[in-house]
């Protein structure tokens, strides 16, 4: 088994127990399961109908998306309230390009000042390390680019977004949304911003 680990946090991401779909050459999209956790009940089914879920969950049981549990994903905002850390694209660009400063919260906000990380920096410059030459850094940096034109920007508001176990802000913020069908949850992960580890 590849365990895949995040190459500026080191936190475990995602391993190749799941199907990662290449997209681009630049992310992995990975569809996800809903499943119970509860007291004495763990289902890894199919996932069921909205009326299906809601009547199979028994006092004590919770439903999670099959990725974040296994992982110990942290989502970034307040999970009650529904409310994302990254409420504007500006937000979310801030922490993939630049070290802007906090992002600025009303005081009665549940949600914690958060401090960008140039995430994509901290990639390209672990690339380099690595031993990566110019040609793969300028494919990961265009690829990266256009996937976020394409197909996050025009979809922002449909995505919740974690970070690892160790909850370090500076790592990959992994992405979560749903397919067409609106049932089917999947991850987007970022490919060159990954390690992998053989058990």
């Amino acid at each position: 088994m590849i365990i895949y680990k995040d190459i500026v946090s080191g936190d475990e991401i995602i391993s190749d127990t799941w199907e990662l779909k290449d997209v681009d050459d630049v992310v992995y999209e990975i569809d996800c399961k809903k499943v119970t956790r509860g007291v004495d009940n763990v289902d890894i089914g199919a996932n069921p109908s909205a009326e299906e879920q809601e009547e199979a969950l028994e006092e004590g049981a919770k439903q999670v998306i099959d990725i974040v549990d296994a992982f110990r994903l942290n989502f970034l905002g307040d999970e009650a309230s529904g409310t994302r850390l990254f409420g504007t694209k500006k937000d979310y660009m801030g922490q993939l390009k630049s070290q802007c400063g906090p992002i600025s919260r009303k005081q009665s906000s549940p949600l914690t000042t958060y401090v960008p990380s140039a995430y994509m920096k901290k990639v390209v410059e672990k690339l380099k390390e690595s031993g990566a030459d110019e040609d793969a850094v300028k494919k990961f940096q265009t690829g990266a680019q256009n996937y976020y034109t394409k197909k996050i920007a025009p979809n922002f508001k449909d995505f919740d977004f974690y970070v690892g176990e160790s909850m370090d802000t500076d790592g990959m913020v992994v992405l979560l949304n749903y397919r067409e069908d609106g049932v089917t949850p999947y991850v987007t992960i970022w490919k060159y911003g990954l390690t992998e580890m053989k058990v």
